[in-house]
């Protein structure tokens, strides 16, 4: 599963809910007619259409089939939204799902393990990996930067210093 959002207050008492996307854009999670409920590090999701959907300048709302009153929106608050991974479209060359980096294993060029992405930070001019291991580090996700992204493998090779 890949976590896209999250669910939020009930929005009126009709069941619908507000939702916060992770997404680059507030509709970007429309595109994808079922959804996954749960909590991440859990095998605990369940399917769920979206039956109605208002998005608007101040955010998304949406009623999930099921979901007809305040009191079943209220249950469903604080919930993730996740999309199967294999139901996203494939990235293209050299471009990665962060859900797909989180948990690599940074390495810098003279070998030395800089530790787990464990995050990624959207800066406005670059993303940005948190690297965590004897310390944290944030590593700008920028060419000259990454020299190799290799998820089969389980890591990610930088130019990037043990003392930064």
């Amino acid at each position: 599963m890949v976590v896209m959002g999250h669910l939020g207050a009930p929005f009126g008492v009709k069941g619908w809910v507000n939702v916060h996307p992770y997404t680059s854009t507030q509709g970007a999670l429309l595109e994808y007619p079922d959804w996954w409920l749960g909590r991440e590090g859990t095998e605990d999701w369940r399917r769920v259409g979206v039956a109605e959907v208002d998005l608007h300048r101040k955010g998304l709302t949406v009623r999930l089939e099921g979901c007809n009153d305040r009191e079943a929106a209220a249950r469903l608050k604080g919930l993730q939204v996740a999309v199967r991974r294999q139901d996203l479209p494939e990235s293209g060359a050299g471009e990665y799902y962060w859900a797909d980096l989180v948990g690599l294993t940074v390495i810098n060029r003279q070998g030395v393990r800089l530790g787990t992405v464990s995050g990624l930070i959207e800066t406005g001019a670059n993303d940005v990996l948190e690297v965590r291991g004897e310390k944290t580090r944030l590593i700008p996700f920028i060419p000259h930067v990454i020299d190799a992204v290799d998820c089969d493998a389980g890591r990610i090779e930088v130019d990037w210093g043990e003392d930064y």
